[in-house]
């Protein structure tokens, strides 16, 4: 039974399409995990002090994971280990042994000094919470998951290894152990231990994300180990190939540690307000975007060290239609039904109808660069396998930098001009809810993600000539059927409203659901009116899941 079930987890996957469809279910379900317990979070406690400080202890892991532990990202590792392994299957165990041991113990140093420093970090970053107990939580709290970055960090160096063997499955189920474990944190230990249970719940879900792939890299044979000699030219190799990826992660995570700050010193609930709508636009994002990114690097980083530049940008081209394919529709959607869709979530418990509809008008701000950030994924792993790291660190930098000065212009503009702030209060129907001054940070992260995109966009059409003529027909076709659907989903809002009592939490997600499908009924009939390919594509691609006979989806130069 347990060979079996290593054998499951250990299954290769060859095709693009197989590989994203595996990596979105099992992002639909780590999301609705992720959905679960933040349902559980604002039930309890609704968008005020205590979630604030849970949210804002968050941020100096998070910043340690994204700096320390990209070193080992699987963006950065798998071109490494794909070249040596096509040499010699022992001096790729080498390779991974002195990865594991530098990183091990540099990670560990890094986590003790900042666990001693804590309550002088926590102060400079949250001046607004100093003398207060929140302090003293927050403080208590971030010491507690600095152990996340370490086990998180050493699981993705494990994950690099799954995924230069096509190994999908294991790496697809992880992150719903994760959640798991926070979730067990929230029902059975919080009622016991406090803020304490919280914490603990997100180290179980981070220790259960490494266990996972360790039966799976112990049958490949390449389990790390801790080494006493080490070579350093290996360590040299990794750390000026991920330096600049490091510091581009770095940069984002200082970018949303900064509006985090600022969300402190705004009224009670802000911090929870902008990381629940933040975590909801997460969804489609990790099922799109990041689904079909991460199924595309490996066969990327092949394609281009082999020569291939050509099937190279075939295949960035091919994922980069679906993600705008399946991006654009979610984007009018959610913005559409964002309160249909915050309130079956959330709306429960603690979490007022104010609550639920500031955050519907934080989550439409922030599904406006889905698109865009769906994109960078691809753009960012395109260029990793291209081996130009310098790029996207410029990049990421320009739009964290882009994103900061916005939320201070826009912070300023909110508070001066009352115009302004009563237009966009108007526009996303919250004007008479006090305290919207939050909006004004998903508008420059929206902001920065937008001019990432577009400076992506730009770059990877003059580096490899020809990318955006491929795109003009399909993203034509795929916002004429997501300006329908939503059109069409509002309508479907105005006629449901008389029918379901929108006073019960049913009553809501009934309107919402019957609006939806009506508004994605109307965009897959004009797409068929279109003969829009990428339709035809999931259709065949369907059907070949439950018909053996059905022909293939994509030609043999797609297979990864």
């Amino acid at each position: 039974m347990v060979e079996k079930i290593i054998s499951l987890l250990s299954r290769k996957i060859v095709s693009l399409h197989s590989a994203a469809y595996l990596l979105a279910f099992f992002a639909i379900f780590s999301q609705l995990l992720a959905l679960i317990r933040d349902r559980l979070l604002a039930h309890s406690f609704g968008a005020g002090s205590t979630l604030d400080v849970y949210y804002a202890a968050f941020r100096i892991p998070d910043f340690i994971y994204a700096s320390v532990a990209s070193i080992v990202s699987i963006s950065v590792l798998v071109p490494f280990l794909a070249s040596r392994l096509e040499d010699d299957n022992t001096d790729a165990k080498s390779f991974i042994d002195n990865i594991f041991t530098s990183f091990f113990w540099f990670i560990t140093l890094i986590s003790l000094i900042v666990f001693i420093f804590t309550p002088k970090i926590v102060n400079i970053v949250y001046p607004s919470f100093s003398g207060t107990s929140a302090f003293t939580d927050i403080v208590f709290l971030t010491r507690i998951l600095l152990l996340s970055p370490i086990l998180l960090g050493i699981s993705n160096l494990l994950a690099s290894i799954t995924q230069t063997f096509n190994q999908f499955f294991v790496y697809a189920l992880s992150p719903l152990l994760y959640n798991l474990g926070i979730i067990f944190g929230i029902i059975f230990l919080y009622p016991s231990f406090g803020l304490t249970g919280l914490g603990v719940g997100v180290i179980i879900g981070a220790f259960l994300h490494l266990l996972i792939q360790v039966p799976t890299v112990a049958k490949s044979g390449f389990i790390p180990s801790l080494r006493f000699r080490i070579s350093f030219s290996d360590i040299k190799n990794v750390t000026l190939t991920s330096l600049p990826r490091t510091l581009a992660l770095s940069a984002n995570q200082l970018s949303l540690l900064v509006l985090i700050s600022m969300a402190a010193f705004m009224s009670e609930g802000s911090i929870s307000i902008f990381n629940f709508s933040f975590n909801i636009q997460s969804a489609p994002l990790s099922i799109i975007g990041v689904s079909y990114s991460l199924a595309a690097f490996p066969t990327l980083s092949r394609l281009y060290s082999s020569g291939k530049t050509k099937d190279f940008l075939e295949h960035i081209v091919s994922a980069a239609r679906y993600i705008i394919f399946w991006s654009l529709p979610a984007i009018v959607l959610f913005i559409v039904l964002r309160a249909q869709i915050v309130r079956t979530l959330l709306g429960s418990g603690e979490f007022s109808w104010s609550d639920t509809r500031l955050t519907a008008a934080a989550l439409a701000i922030f599904v406006v660069s889905l698109v865009g950030q769906g994109l960078n994924q691809l753009f960012i792993r395109g260029y990793y396998a291209a081996g130009n790291t310098i790029k996207p660190l410029v990049v990421n930098i320009v739009s964290s930098v882009t994103i900061v000065v916005s939320a201070l212009i826009f912070t300023n503009i909110y508070s001066n001009f009352e115009f302004l702030r009563f237009f966009l209060e108007s526009l996303l129907r919250v004007s008479d809810i006090p305290s919207t001054s939050v909006l004004v940070l998903p508008l420059a992260y929206t902001t920065g993600l937008l001019v990432n995109g577009a400076l992506f966009w730009f770059l990877f059409q003059r580096d490899f000539s020809g990318f955006s003529s491929s795109l003009h027909r399909m993203i034509f076709e795929s916002l004429s059927g997501s300006l329908i659907a939503g059109v069409t989903a509002y309508l479907g809002l105005l006629v449901f409203s008389n029918i379901f009592d929108l006073t019960t939490l049913i009553g809501i997600f009934l309107q919402g659901l019957f609006a939806g499908l009506l508004g994605i009924v109307a965009g897959i009939a004009l797409l068929y009116a279109l003969g829009s390919e990428e339709l035809r594509d999931v259709y065949l691609s369907l059907r070949e899941k439950f018909w053996k006979d059905a022909r293939p989806i994509i030609s043999e130069r797609e297979e990864i």
